[in-house]
């Protein structure tokens, strides 16, 4: 079954630069509904109030890391289900073992291609 690629993404990275690559490249891939939030706590109101199919999150932020943002997405009922995917430079083992645990669905490495970014996202989501 295709993924319905009108689903709501939300795009969290403190880095504006980094956040217009990831929406063209989403763009490229078909989904079009993408807001953003420049830190995990505006990221948390967002999501507070509207329904996300997918979430792809820096790691690297203040005053919240997407790991904390990770955590506050399942613990929390409604959205413990969301698919998270951390983006991020950090390619430590322990990072990345520290996000499988808190329950990420995929792992990218910056910098990451469109080619990657799809073969991540179909990981998750399914075909795209």
């Amino acid at each position: 079954m295709p993924v319905n690629k009108s689903m709501n993404v939300l795009v969290v990275d403190d880095y504006t630069t980094m956040i217009r690559i990831v929406r063209g490249l989403l763009e490229q891939l078909g989904f079009n509904n993408i807001d953003t939030a420049v830190d995990g706590p505006s990221a948390l109101e967002q999501i507070r109030h509207k329904d996300y199919g997918l979430i792809l999150s820096d790691w690297n932020m203040t005053p919240m890391t997407g790991y904390e943002l990770l955590k506050a997405v399942r613990a929390d009922q409604r959205t413990k289900a969301t698919p998270f995917v951390m983006v991020t430079a950090e390619a430590k083992a322990e990072n990345i073992v520290a996000a499988r645990n808190a329950g990420v669905n995929n792992y990218i490495i910056k910098p990451f291609t469109l080619a990657v970014l799809k073969q991540k996202l179909t990981a998750v989501l399914g075909e795209l």
